[in-house]
C-alpha cells in the first residue's frame, strides 16, 4: 500500500477520534460542571471561587448602596483578569490580588485577600 494512501488513513481516522473526543469531553464538562484550568489566570480565579467570601466594611457600603451587588462581584471571580504584575502573591498568611473586569460598561478593579480559608474582598474600584 503506498504511503499517502497509509497516511490519508491515518488522517481520517485522527479527525473521527478528535471529533468524538471534543465532543465527549464537551458533554462531560456541562454535566458536572467540570473546567480545564490551565493557566495561572484561570486558576487562581477557581480557587477564589472554591472558598467562602466575605466582605469588607467598604464592599458592604458598596452593596448597600447598589454601586455593586453579587452579581457582579461572581463575574469579578469567573471572567476576570488577575493583575499578576501588581499583585502581592508572596505575602503571609493572606495573598492580595487584583482583578480586572468589564462590570456594567465601565472597567473597575476589585481587590482581594486570598486566605488559606476565605475569600475577603476588600474594594472594588471603577
Amino acid at each position: 500500500m503506498p504511503f499517502l494512501k497509509r497516511l490519508g488513513f491515518y488522517l481520517v481516522g485522527l479527525s473521527i477520534g478528535l471529533v468524538f473526543l471534543a465532543f465527549f469531553f464537551k458533554k462531560k464538562s456541562e454535566e458536572t460542571g467540570t473546567e480545564f484550568c490551565y493557566l495561572p489566570n484561570c486558576r487562581v480565579l477557581k480557587d477564589l471561587r472554591s472558598k467562602p467570601l466575605n466582605f469588607s466594611d467598604v464592599t458592604k457600603k458598596l452593596m448597600d448602596t447598589r454601586e455593586m451587588d453579587s452579581t457582579d462581584i461572581a463575574h469579578f471571580l469567573k471572567e476576570g483578569d488577575i493583575d499578576f504584575k501588581n499583585s502581592d502573591t508572596a505575602s503571609e498568611p493572606c495573598k492580595t490580588l487584583y482583578i480586572m473586569a468589564e462590570v456594567k460598561g465601565k472597567e473597575a478593579v476589585m481587590t482581594v485577600r486570598n486566605c488559606e480559608d476565605q475569600v475577603v474582598v476588600e474594594n472594588i474600584r471603577r
